[in-house]
């Protein structure tokens, strides 16, 4: 992967972060418009809880991505962390900028994975899992010491359980949000990441692994 490639996507991390991607939709489509005023959610909605916990989410995703692509040199992972990465801080970037347009906190006091009544208050010693599939501070900092193949299984089985809790939460969305685009978001994220769940599982399968 060329290098100029990943500092593009990087650049599209940080303008991510201040919700400067609002518009921006990996597949193109109309659906990128910002919802209507008229559909504004209030800040306790589902909608709103899903566009901070998803984006929060998403973040260690595209982290756990350029991390491995320094840590292999597969071109079949690499590309898949491209990809990840690439698709996820586009979404990231909408999903605040919804946030942002509707007049609300990007972070609020609540705990996460409440707006889907389920009792996720991270425990003492969660080390940075704060929701469902996201991977502990040990374990990406394991993910940056290993190489080759055992870099490549370790991600793989990370970005699984990572994607599994994904697709809970979009799947959550689908069911409890009001506004029309971002259940299609949702949607479309439960559809790509089961996707790609059968795609690292061949990918593991070739390297002689399997998911956690």
């Amino acid at each position: 992967m060329k290098r100029a490639t990943w500092l593009g996507i990087a650049a599209a991390v940080l303008l991510a972060g201040g919700g400067g991607m609002t518009l921006a939709l990996a597949d193109g489509h109309d659906d990128a418009a910002p919802p209507a005023a008229s559909a504004t959610p209030s800040t306790d909605s589902a909608d709103a809880g899903f566009a901070r916990d998803m984006a929060v989410h998403h973040q260690q995703a595209v982290e756990m991505s350029f991390v491995v692509r320094d840590r292999t040199d597969d071109e079949g992972i690499r590309r898949l962390a491209y990809d990840i990465a690439n698709t996820q801080a586009n979404q990231r970037g909408m999903l605040l900028g919804w946030l942002n347009l509707w007049g609300l906190p990007i972070a609020s006091g609540d705990e996460p994975m409440g707006w889907m009544d389920m009792p996720a208050s991270p425990s003492p010693g969660h080390d940075g899992a704060l929701m469902p599939g996201m991977a502990t501070k040990s374990e990406i900092k394991r993910l940056g010491e290993l190489s080759g193949k055992d870099a490549e299984i370790f991600y793989l089985q990370l970005m699984t359980d990572h994607h599994k809790g994904g697709v809970h939460m979009a799947q959550g969305c689908v069911e409890r949000c009001v506004v029309g685009v971002e259940k299609r978001l949702a949607q479309g994220m439960v559809d790509a990441q089961e996707s790609e769940i059968d795609l690292m599982a061949d990918l593991l399968k070739e390297r002689g692994a399997k998911p956690r």
